[in-house]
């Protein structure tokens, strides 16, 4: 998972999300994976404004390009070079755009919820997220406190996910996810943060 700043759109300032999701050299000689997700969102909102998603998985294959019009409430998603006009509701995130939001929430109160509308494969959903808890999570830049949360998914999303998500973001104003767990057809997917980690000053 990647954040890059972009061209900007009608002045407003922009910025890319990008997701890979790809399987290991085991995994690849059965069921090889190799999804790629951009997401175009407005830094200030974190709106989408375009998705792009190219899915690879065994033998299937399918290519998501949708364009939002918060403005006229809908959005030109085409699949597989079929394209379709759609209606959405006010505030619609894609299926990455909506953990970003989740993130930039002012508080994060474990035993609270929100419900997201998610525009996915030409359908729209209501998503619900829970903040579950604050926990320890250690890594190579050793142990922080994270907030956990989790997105009782109503389809399937990047990470060919069976089931719910889980998303371990730190436990301060930048809100990092360091961590995320998922189950998926042949077992469980875990992406957990490499590069891009600094604490705080003072910490």
């Amino acid at each position: 998972m990647e954040v890059s700043e972009t061209a900007p759109i009608q002045g407003r300032a922009m910025l890319r999300l990008l997701t890979t999701a790809t399987s290991g050299p085991m995994v690849t000689k059965f069921y090889p994976v190799d999804n790629r997700v951009e997401s175009i969102v407005d830094a200030a909102q974190l709106s989408p404004q375009r998705m792009v998603f190219h899915r690879r998985e065994g033998k299937k294959q399918n290519d998501f390009d949708v364009t939002f019009r918060h403005a006229e409430g809908n959005v030109t998603s085409i699949k597989d070079g079929v394209a379709d006009t759609l209606p959405i509701p006010p505030g619609t995130h894609d299926a990455i755009s909506c953990l970003y939001y989740v993130r930039g929430l002012p508080s994060l109160v474990p035993g609270t919820s929100l419900i997201l509308n998610v525009h996915h494969d030409k359908k729209n959903y209501r998503l619900e997220v829970q903040v579950e808890g604050i926990e320890k999570v250690k890594g190579p830049w050793g142990e922080i406190e994270a907030v956990r949360v989790l997105a009782i998914m109503p389809f399937r999303g990047i990470f060919l996910n069976e089931g719910n998500i889980r998303v371990w973001v730190t436990n301060d104003v930048r809100r990092v996810p360091v961590m995320m767990r998922a189950k998926v057809i042949i077992g469980s997917v875990v992406a957990r943060l490499v590069d891009g980690f600094r604490k705080p000053l003072g910490q």
